[in-house]
């Protein structure tokens, strides 16, 4: 059976949003959508079961709604939902690990300004094994594809780009192949940024300082990049994918490189203490300074 884009539910428009764009890229991968709500039990309370009926039936109430939303927007999608017990970060996480991807609704999450990021989703990015989406409030289906000629919104046109922010002296391939995907289901263009700046003083050797000047250094990273990414082109001869190299803080270009992207992919390096739910600069930024949908991907 193929793995499943799961969506957690928690009833908050922001997890209504993310149901109904985790249908979407379910039926753009072909496969089944997952819906879960995760609910704490209460052994110890003396009113306890009938607190965990009280959650029961909203959790019920969410999953019902969640499905009626995303059977109207997508009502070719297959769709299934499951109520599971637990802190609501293991058990996305546990859910996570039969995932193809998963979508984390939060109630911590904002569309104003990029993620105001809560303790469940940041856990989950910073914890999962498996790709994680984060998807903000008001997201709509037209946001993913081009204004139509007259500049109104439209789902009739292509889509917007993915963007791809990716750092090529440290290049992954599951990131990248994520990417390519991506932008293939989509029949959008891959844009691939690699920010970089100039080398201190103090990081040069000897005989080192002022080899290059910096256009001379954007050159190289741009040649860099190209060769990194050949590969890749071969296996995905159908996208179209522009470099850009340009010279600035890598949160900074992400942040500038995602405004008006369909998706952005970034990468997140698994650490060997997964008990602290911390990410790089990149993702941090993403994920709280970011508009559209972002993927964070994770590797060794």
């Amino acid at each position: 059976m193929l793995l499943p884009v799961i969506a957690g539910v928690d009833g908050s428009a922001e997890s209504m949003a993310a149901a109904e764009w985790a249908a979407r890229e379910a039926v753009r991968r072909e496969r089944p959508l997952h819906l879960v709500h995760a609910w704490n039990w209460h052994p110890r309370q003396t009113d306890g079961e009938l607190a965990n009926a009280a959650q029961r039936h909203l959790a019920q109430r969410s999953l019902r709604q969640a499905e009626e939303r995303v059977r109207g927007a997508c009502p070719g999608v297959q769709v299934y939902d499951e109520q599971v017990e637990g802190p609501a970060t293991p058990a996305l996480l546990d859910a996570a690990e039969r995932a193809d991807l998963l979508v984390p609704g939060s109630r911590g999450l904002s569309g104003f300004t990029g993620f105001l990021v809560g303790s469940v989703a940041l856990g989950v990015v910073a914890k999962a094994t498996r790709p994680v989406v984060l998807v903000r409030a008001g997201e709509e289906p037209e946001d993913e594809h081009r204004p139509a000629a007259d500049g109104s919104a439209s789902t009739l046109t292509g889509y917007r780009d993915v963007v791809l922010g990716l750092d090529a002296g440290d290049a992954c391939g599951e990131v990248i192949e994520f990417a390519f995907e991506a932008a293939l289901l989509r029949r959008a263009r891959l844009r691939v940024v690699h920010a970089w700046r100039p080398p201190s003083a103090i990081s040069l050797g000897p005989g080192d300082i002022a080899l290059l000047d910096d256009p001379q250094r954007g050159e190289e990273w741009q040649g860099f990049l190209a060769t990194l990414l050949q590969v890749w082109r071969d296996k995905y001869p159908d996208v179209e994918v522009v470099e850009c190299v340009p010279k600035d803080k890598a949160s900074t270009a992400m942040v500038r490189a995602a405004s008006g992207a369909a998706l952005l992919v970034v990468g997140h390096r698994l650490t060997d203490r997964p008990s602290s739910p911390r990410t790089g600069p990149v993702t941090h930024a993403a994920i709280h300074h970011v508009g559209c949908p972002v993927a964070v991907v994770p590797h060794g």
